[in-house]
């Protein structure tokens, strides 16, 4: 009974407190997310002002765990998951040396960017797909390491080295948009709308809707492991 509790309590002691830290980590940077975008769009509203006002650039909060920005056609959100997280034994990142030095380092706060067609949520288009740009895991020591899509270009594999600081969160938000404008609207094929039922048009309230062409996830990229 006693090796049971002693058990329990060590793995209290070293993951539960662990985990904790993580979070509270998490929800530091995912306020400095929140305080980038909203300066970004601050900045942006000023300058397309001056070339058509009637392009639409907004910031809206959700609630602690999500805000979105808006801007023409497209809606990006950003989520941050409310549990902690580990990653399978066979990821790049838990093979780096880095990982392995310390067990806390194993354990990861974690925030998303989606894209979707702002329509899509204007008028609850349900069957309307979004797309994971990126994700940021973030550790113990507000060490981050991003998985993304090949549009965002950005090279911040290596959590060894990878620093939470103000100048990554702006360039990943950046990148974020410049990969939505990118990707533009496809019309589908004729054929797949040629015929709909009584209950697409009812419910859906469409009859055709263009979608993304997608987007390539860098799933072949491997973080520098040392």
């Amino acid at each position: 009974m006693e090796d049971r509790i002693e058990t329990i309590f060590e793995g209290l002691r070293q993951k539960s407190t662990t985990k904790q830290a993580i979070f509270r980590n998490t929800k530091v940077i995912f306020e400095q997310l929140r305080n980038c975008s909203i300066a970004l769009v601050e900045n942006l509203k000023k300058r397309i002002s001056e070339v058509d006002a009637n392009v639409l650039i907004e910031y809206r909060n959700v609630n602690d765990f999500e805000f979105h920005i808006k801007f023409s056609g497209d809606l990006l959100i950003f989520v941050m998951h409310s549990n902690v997280i580990t990653l399978p034994d066979d990821h790049e990142l838990m093979k780096s040396r880095y990982v392995d030095e310390d067990f806390r380092r194993r354990f990861f706060g974690h925030i998303m960017a989606y894209n979707f067609m702002a329509d899509s949520i204007k008028y609850n288009r349900l069957n309307d797909p979004g797309y994971l740009l990126g994700r940021v895991l973030i550790n113990i020591e507000n060490h981050f390491y991003l998985e993304g899509v090949k549009q965002l270009d950005l090279t911040y594999n290596d959590m060894a080295k990878n620093e939470i600081n103000e100048e990554a969160l702006r360039l990943f938000i950046e990148s974020a948009m410049v990969a939505s404008v990118n990707n533009d609207l496809v019309a589908p094929d004729v054929e797949e709308i040629r015929k709909i039922t009584v209950k697409q048009k009812l419910e859906e309230q469409q009859v055709s809707t263009p979608q993304k062409v997608g987007f390539s996830f860098s799933y072949q990229r491997k973080p520098n492991v040392y």
